[in-house]
């Protein structure tokens, strides 16, 4: 795959060459990384606050093109694992492809071992039988990171994560998150009180139901509720306050019955069916009671933002698409041909007791992805929440990917945009300053893409008034993902 070539870069205000466009952002962004890193220290720009220590560890995935033809979805590439540890005002990076199953069945073979998001390996009728019994789901942890005691889990939507060390990447082994016919989506919550991970998970079988479930570090796991449905919703993430889960279902369904029979991927045995709308249920953490469902209208999610409680009423803000194009809108083939995919604006849903329906509020008109708040806020009142952007033109034009970082106001709906034209920006991960009092007293660090000269940086962000601090420029660049976390020291 070639680069589309700059002969006359201007120059940005960081010094960096500028002039990337969607088609150059395809071209890198979506490139296989082979190169692996150890412990190397990056060029630096600007000055990092003194007070900040610590490592950022990200997943995605980076390896799509395989012996025989590619994986069919951004959502399928082999993960690979990052690290920038930011310490006495430097940065220190390394990555390493996750070696669990999937990754190491790919790299003795060249081939897709395991079942992926929208990519299946090759089986006979008698295999796909077989796997009503073994789904043979991947391992493949390249959407999200998280800690579940002393362990770091590198995770996707399917029973297994992949356990690495935070230190050197190493892969040290599976463990499973759920049972060999349960999804648990991609999105735990960490509970500081107990130290449990909280996840959603869809259990297969004759009797399909959702389950709240909360894994303890030392091992073992309470099911806190459960919720029958008959054909169950996608699901990515769920809401959380001190008191109650919130489960939202998009009206993209499957039959648990056909998926291990259908001979296709698992996010095509989903049907969009608008008429049914949507339905949330809230879960008393304590009790197990379950409030709902509430009905609103057709819409699909991968993000939910922010939840918190206000008397008898539930707030729920989440990230919300008006149907679920962008799922096909994400297929790797496309986003190579550089097409702009939708992206999803924040709303409101006000659960209050005695009604049965809620109509969403728009909260802001700029639309953004990959939602990132302050962590002393998450299940209580807030006000700002960052996240990525598409940038537009004069002429009302969006981009051709996420380019900006985005930092939203609720009060008053108004969203601030940093923007460092020709590169792409990927998930803005707050860090508190440690005396911080204020929502936004702290910085955002964003991997940032830069087609022009073919690599990334890690870019440090005020996350006051977005403005830039400090650019630690990587050997190479690194694919578009999705998700990480910052470790302090």
């Amino acid at each position: 795959m070639s680069t589309t070539p700059h002969a006359h870069p201007a120059p940005s205000p960081t010094g960096y060459p500028v002039g990337g466009t969607p088609r150059d952002a395809a071209d890198v962004g979506f490139r296989d990384l082979t190169d692996e890193l150890t412990d190397v220290g990056l060029e630096l720009t600007g000055t990092i606050p003194a007070w900040l220590s610590g490592s950022l560890l990200r997943t995605g995935p980076a390896r799509w093109d395989l012996t025989e033809g590619s994986v069919n979805h951004w959502f399928d590439g082999l993960a690979m694992l990052h690290r920038f540890a930011i310490a006495d005002g430097g940065v220190r990076y390394a990555n390493q492809l996750l070696r669990g199953k999937a990754g190491r069945a790919y790299e003795q073979t060249g081939r897709i071992g395991y079942r992926e998001f929208a990519t299946d390996p090759c089986r006979t009728r008698f295999q796909r039988i077989a796997s009503l019994f073994d789904p043979g789901l991947t391992d493949n942890g390249a959407v999200n990171v998280g800690r579940l005691g002393e362990r770091w889990l590198a995770m996707t939507e399917t029973p297994l994560a992949v356990v690495f060390d935070p230190e050197t990447l190493d892969s040290l082994g599976v463990e499973r998150r759920a049972g060999k016919l349960s999804l648990p989506n991609a999105h735990p919550h960490y509970d500081h009180a107990t130290g449990d991970m909280l996840d959603l998970r869809i259990a297969m079988g004759p009797r399909p139901r959702y389950e709240v479930v909360a894994r303890h570090p030392a091992g073992g796991e309470r099911v806190i509720a459960k919720i029958p449905v008959r054909r169950p919703g996608y699901q990515h993430s769920f809401g959380l306050t001190g008191r109650y889960a919130i489960v939202t279902e998009s009206p993209l369904v499957f039959d648990p019955k056909r998926l291990a029979v259908s001979g296709r991927p698992f996010i095509e045995n989903f049907r969009w069916r608008p008429e049914q709308g949507s339905r949330l249920w809230a879960i008393d953490r304590a009790s197990g009671d379950v409030r709902g469902p509430w009905t609103a209208p057709a819409m699909f999610c991968f993000h939910h933002v922010n939840a918190f409680e206000d008397g008898d009423a539930l707030t729920v803000d989440l990230l919300a698409y008006d149907d679920a194009s962008v799922v096909q809108a994400l297929a790797i083939d496309r986003l190579r041909e550089a097409a702009t995919p939708p992206v999803p604006t924040l709303r409101r849903y006000v659960l209050t007791a005695g009604s049965t329906a809620v109509e969403p509020r728009q909260l802001a008109a700029t639309p953004f992805e990959l939602p990132r708040i302050n962590g002393r806020h998450q299940g209580r009142p807030y006000n700002v929440v960052f996240g990525t952007g598409s940038h537009h033109g004069e002429d009302g034009a969006a981009g051709g990917f996420l380019e900006t970082v985005t930092k939203t106001t609720i009060d008053d709906g108004r969203t601030a945009v940093w923007r460092d034209p020709g590169a792409f920006a990927g998930e803005p991960i707050f860090v508190r300053r440690p005396d911080g009092a204020d929502e936004d007293d702290g910085v955002l660090l964003t991997v940032v893409l830069e087609p022009a000269r073919e690599s990334s940086s890690l870019v440090v962000l005020d996350a006051r008034d977005l403005g830039e601090l400090a650019r630690a420029r990587v050997p190479h660049p690194i694919p578009f993902g999705f998700h990480g976390q910052f470790a302090r020291a």
